[in-house]
């Protein structure tokens, strides 16, 4: 099925998306990749804030190339997400509902997908430049010094994916074993 969603992505939202369903998110979505998640979690250890709101927030593992003169952001392809799952129920527990990736991710990150009612979205990997048209607006907003890594805020307007994990468990790849 397919299915036009906005941020910020509510459990009334997650709850009617179905593994295998096609999504086209249009709104605020910020990228982390593996650097800026053990920096976060290296604030929440010492007691800190974390430098963006995670409630109900979606996260794409993401670091793009830069920019062409006249372009908001290079190419903009999916990071393997498996790489923060060690970082990842912590914040699905904190109010994370939606991660944007490639790959399978762990069992333990499925558990807080369920337990948290979020989801798990593929971008389609080798394709970058073609997602980086759905980016409208693209901002570092902390971790400068992480380069391609540093968290940025995007706009996106019709960013397409799959559910991968839906908020009940239900995994596309299990169920597609072929891909």
């Amino acid at each position: 099925m397919e299915k036009h969603i906005h941020t910020p992505i509510t459990e009334e939202i997650t709850k009617d998306l179905k593994a295998g369903d096609y999504v086209y998110l249009s709104g605020t979505v910020y990228t982390a990749r593996d650097a800026a998640h053990k920096r976060m979690e290296e604030a929440l250890d010492k007691g800190e804030s974390l430098p963006i709101d995670i409630k109900d927030a979606a996260i794409y593992y993401m670091g793009p190339s830069p920019a062409r003169k006249g372009q908001v952001i290079g190419s903009a392809g999916p990071t393997t997400a498996s790489r923060m799952d060690k970082y990842t129920p912590r914040l699905l527990d904190m109010g994370l509902k939606a991660m944007i990736g490639k790959g399978k991710r762990s069992k333990e990150v499925t558990d807080a997908i369920v337990r948290n009612r979020a989801v798990y979205l593929a971008a389609v990997g080798g394709a970058g430049a073609l997602i980086s048209k759905c980016i409208k607006k693209a901002e570092v907003i902390c971790y400068d010094d992480l380069g391609t890594e540093a968290v940025r805020k995007l706009e996106v307007e019709d960013f397409p994916m799959v559910v991968v994990i839906d908020a009940f468990g239900n995994d596309f790849y299990k169920k597609n074993s072929a891909i």
